[in-house]
């Protein structure tokens, strides 16, 4: 990256790559600040931006307003919409009872293109564009806390049907789905959110067992991958997945021949953040080969973020090529999943949710 490149340009590049979470129910000045001046790649909601349907769409038309105002460029607008306790959209939203039950039902593809329809067109109605859905972990033995209900079976050629299917499912309606957690936290004893799992499983485990549902979902055209916060030894004994261009980039990119967008699980995470620091973590999963770095709350840490790697990129300490690559697989997938945002209607949305 030449150093006589417009900061303000390259700024707004780099900004493409952050997906930042954000403190209310309503677009504050500093979420604002992020679009205008990073020209920022998406945004994040969870249920502390949500109070009902009419107050997240005009959320929505005013994220889409500023995106569209200052840059021309849309916004992907994810939530985690699972079903069961993971899930932003309460009711009068449609209420599902989550993987695990799916799994169980005596009709598991039918209840998981039920799940699909219904939260896509949902979604679509109020202007939400990306579910970082499905899980597509295979359980392993009891699950950790945080995985209860998220898992669809223990059996891999199950998981990577309902994982198809749910992914088919949301985006034949226009919502972009992720298949999480690269490559595989049925396994783990500990909880990322706090704490850096290590995934003790061997490489014929590791394929036979966590990769044939991520290349299910690869085959059925999923338009994202989320890493996970865990160390495998077999596959890199040195880093998390998050952090490891050997499974990012060589692993999913090269072996599995993904070639949509890579998000990283939320870098604010204990498993990232106490080891590595959320600005240094965000440029060793850059560095890896990630697409788009997740921030889902202090909005400080994507401007300490863009920084870093803004001096990193001037320096030459990471090539211009590397930011090219994520910004052309970013803005195909904005051409294929969102054009130009058209105004969500509040009367749509009231008769639809009857309020």
């Amino acid at each position: 990256m030449q150093s006589t490149l417009d900061l303000s340009e390259l700024n707004t590049k780099i900004g493409r790559l952050f997906m930042a979470g954000m403190p209310g129910t309503q677009l504050d000045d500093d979420t604002e600040a992020l679009i205008r001046d990073y020209c920022l790649g998406g945004v994040i909601l969870f249920s502390r931006n949500i109070e009902d349907p009419v107050q997240l769409s005009t959320l929505i038309n005013d994220l889409n307003d500023a995106a569209m105002k200052y840059h021309g460029k849309a916004l992907f607008l994810a939530i985690d919409q699972e079903g069961g306790r993971v899930a932003r959209l309460q009711e009068p939203f449609t209420i599902f009872p989550g993987n695990t039950v799916i799994g169980e039902d005596k009709d598991p593809v039918k209840r998981a293109g039920e799940f699909a329809r219904v939260t896509a067109r949902e979604m679509l109605l109020t202007g939400l564009n990306m579910n970082l859905a499905p899980v597509v972990d295979v359980r392993r033995g009891e699950p950790e806390k945080h995985l209860g209900g998220r898992t669809f079976s223990d059996n891999a050629e199950t998981v990577a049907l309902l994982g198809q299917t749910v992914i088919k499912g949301l985006q034949e309606k226009g919502v972009m789905a992720v298949a999480k957690h690269f490559p595989g936290l049925g396994r783990t004893s500990v909880d990322p959110h706090h704490h850096l799992p290590t995934i003790e499983a061997d490489i014929k485990e590791i394929e036979e067992i966590n990769l044939p549902p991520f290349k299910s979902a690869i085959e059925a055209g999923v338009s994202g991958v989320m890493t996970s916060h865990a160390i495998y030894p077999a596959l890199d004994p040195d880093n998390p997945a998050t952090l490891s261009y050997k499974i990012v980039t060589g692993l999913l990119r090269e072996t599995l021949g993904f070639q949509g967008l890579v998000i990283t699980d939320d870098l604010e995470m204990g498993a990232i953040g106490k080891k590595w620091g959320v600005p240094a973590g965000a440029i060793a999963a850059f560095e890896a080969g990630a697409d788009i770095l997740l921030i889902c709350e202090n909005q400080n840490m994507i401007l300490e973020s863009i920084k870093m790697l803004r001096q990193k990129l001037l320096k030459g300490e990471i090539p211009s090529d590397r930011l090219h690559q994520s910004i052309e697989r970013i803005m195909a997938a904005k051409s294929n999943f969102l054009k130009k945002p058209k105004k969500v209607s509040l009367k749509e949305v009231q008769k639809y949710f009857s309020v």
